[in-house]
């Protein structure tokens, strides 16, 4: 079966540098910092040059960065962080932990989805659209959510890879396909 056209909407990647980082010399030295020890333990860095991407810095050598739209752009912002991180003269490893803890995916399908049609034919659904207007699917394999609208706006998160997000969709079509929706693809 043929991969289902998608759109990567945000990679968010978790770095483990292995050295704590004084937060207090990240505040001084980097540009588009932002410190509100009241509400976080970490400082919000904004990478030079990558639009929407931000970093959350951690005193204990956790980096966690999101906005990325590739996988690769999400590699490249992390190591784009330590290497600021480096210049303010902490001797991060070179063979640092890191992991793609979430991708969220969009996709489409060309008709209209019923909602209140899907949410009792599909187990695992939760559709409540007093509290939110979309149907919320779960599924365990592999672990991810989807996000259903009534234009057929289909969205993926969770998942830790593309290949993922490939996988669950297909399933999940076939689910849709069981329950009586026509659900051919944009």
């Amino acid at each position: 079966m043929a991969d289902f056209p998608l759109k990567i909407e945000n990679v968010v990647v978790v770095a483990m540098l292995g050295v704590n980082i004084p937060l207090k010399n990240m505040i001084s030295s980097a540009q588009k910092t932002e410190y509100e020890a009241e509400h976080s333990s970490g400082v919000v860095y904004k990478p030079v040059g990558l639009d929407g991407v931000a970093a959350l810095i951690f005193s204990s050598g956790t980096v966690i960065c999101t906005g990325s739209k590739s996988v690769d752009a999400a590699r490249d912002a992390i190591n784009k962080v330590v290497d600021k991180i480096r210049e303010n003269g902490i001797d991060v490893p070179g063979d640092f932990e890191m992991k793609i803890e979430s991708i969220v995916a969009s996709s489409k399908v060309k008709n209209q989805l019923k909602l209140e049609e899907l949410a009792t034919s599909l187990e695992n659904a939760e559709y409540e659209p007093n509290r939110f207007p979309g149907l919320i699917y779960r599924m365990s394999e592999p672990k991810v959510s989807f996000l259903l609208f009534p234009t057929g706006k289909i969205i993926c998160t969770g998942a830790q890879s593309v290949k993922d997000v490939q996988k669950a969709l297909r399933r999940f079509m076939e689910k849709l396909k069981g329950a009586g929706v026509k659900a051919d693809v944009v």
